[in-house]
């Protein structure tokens, strides 16, 4: 039986491509070992969004080149989009795919096989209009399904390097975002995260159906408990969205909305599409519509020019903003990028000291926010046993708000959806005692198809 290896690098994203792909080589009766095993086809999914996400991806496939030489060596991903002549010139590379055509992978993995002649399948991914259908049945974390429904960015923040390597927005169509909808639930899952690129622009290039809308129809699916947007910029945030919102029962009390920089001289120079006041306002609005809504953002700290200052601006609104939660990374030159090339570069250690400040302020606000759910009830669906406590009867799994909660149950409830009282709050999970069981795993043990689980 034929084998194959994946290694993935970079965001989410990748990852769902990943499994993918392995769905593809499983029709093909291939079957998944791993990555530090031999086998017969290692396939690296790359990154790009840093030079150190290039770096990275160049020293994995040396380790497959060097861990056997006879494999045919195959590299997908963003740096593969982006650079893919510098991975053919990486001795020992039989084929790069970018970030399309990859329903063509197996064509290609036998005609190497057939005639080991390396094959460069990258083509101008700009041209690129339809969304590749790339579906993914099941997943080793059995709790949560992703569900790609957006590809491509038409932004071009001055930080970022994603529209070269993803191309343009291309939306999934809705009708088959529905159909694989309904088959995760038949599968047994609760809960659906909606993941892309830039997930909110969804339906900015459908006639009149926006990400709004697929909301209203995934909301009437009969068995799905949760609906999960992996992340969605403010100036995608209208009132219908809002609506939708407020609404409907099965929308997740957690957005992930990326705001950037406090700080509106900034957001302009990084070409963000809102001032710090806009973003205010669509927060002030969101909390209106789902009281104990949980807000999760991403910040960079040191974009060129960052005066102490504004620095500070942003730490304040920061605080205001009162998130859930803050993901915190020093801006990394990225080469090709209007920023990489701009003056006024900020000094690495004044960086990181400020990179401190921010993640200290974000577990003072995520402890805050864990605090105001003590004594309430939260509906969470297990999704293994507490880390480090393993054979000791503590669950772990997250609320619809995204509160990771400890709390005694069986094993046998992972991925049963559960009603816990939070007795205790911490900084990244609180504890609790389960008061009832409100409907129960229908899958049983699901199959393990990839080593490393997604994290949401």
């Amino acid at each position: 039986m034929p084998n194959v290896a994946f290694y993935t690098l970079g965001c989410k994203v990748n990852f769902y491509d990943t499994e993918a792909i392995w769905q593809l080589f499983k029709n093909e009766g291939y079957e998944q070992v791993d990555f530090e095993q031999k086998a017969d086809v290692y396939l690296i999914n790359t990154c790009t969004v840093t030079n150190t996400g290039d770096k990275k991806s160049r020293q994995i496939i040396r380790r497959a080149v060097r861990r056997n030489p006879d494999a045919v060596i195959a590299v997908t991903g963003c740096y593969a989009q982006t650079s893919p002549a510098e991975i053919m010139a990486i001795p020992g590379v039989d084929l790069v795919v970018g970030t399309q055509d990859r329903e063509k992978l197996m064509s290609f993995v036998n005609d190497i096989q057939a005639e080991r002649k390396p094959i460069n399948a990258v083509r101008n991914i700009m041209k690129t209009r339809e969304f590749e259908e790339l579906d993914v049945p099941d997943f080793s974390e059995r709790t949560r399904a992703f569900l790609k429904i957006q590809e491509g960015c038409n932004n071009f923040c001055t930080f970022c390097i994603i529209p070269w390597s993803r191309g343009l927005s291309r939306s999934r169509k809705p009708e088959s975002v529905l159909n694989q909808a309904r088959q995760l639930v038949a599968s047994g899952y609760k809960e659906i995260v909606l993941t892309g690129i830039h997930t909110g622009g969804y339906g900015d290039d459908l006639e009149n159906y926006r990400l709004a809308d697929l909301l209203a129809d995934l909301d009437k699916i009969d068995g799905l408990e949760r609906i999960r947007i992996s992340s969605i910029e403010a100036s995608q945030i209208d009132e219908k969205m809002i609506s939708i919102l407020n609404s409907s029962p099965k929308m997740c009390r957690h957005l992930h909305i990326p705001l950037q920089a406090g700080d509106d001289a900034i957001l302009k120079r990084m070409r963000r599409k809102y001032t710090t006041a806009e973003f205010a306002e669509k927060i002030r609005l969101l909390h209106e519509a789902m009281p104990g809504v949980a807000i999760t953002t991403d910040v960079i700290v040191g974009f060129p020019g960052e005066t102490e200052e504004q620095f500070e601006n942003g730490y304040k609104f920061m605080e205001e903003m009162k998130f859930a939660e803050m993901h915190v990374f020093p801006y990394s030159k990225r080469t090709g990028t209007p920023a990489a090339r701009m003056d006024e570069q900020i000094d690495e250690e004044l960086k990181h000291e400020r990179v401190h400040k921010l993640i200290e302020l974000s577990e003072r606000m995520q402890a805050a926010y864990g605090r105001e759910w003590v004594g309430r009830d939260l509906d969470i669906i297990p999704e293994r046993e507490a880390k480090g406590a393993e054979g000791e009867g503590l669950l772990s799994g997250y609320s619809d708000n995204y509160i990771q909660v400890v709390f005694r149950g069986e094993p046998s409830l992972i991925g049963a959806l559960c009603r816990v009282k939070v007795t205790e709050s911490g900084v990244n999970e609180c504890k609790g005692e389960l008061l009832e069981v409100l409907a129960v795993d229908t899958r049983g043990g699901a199959e393990v198809s990839h080593q490393v689980a997604m994290q949401a």
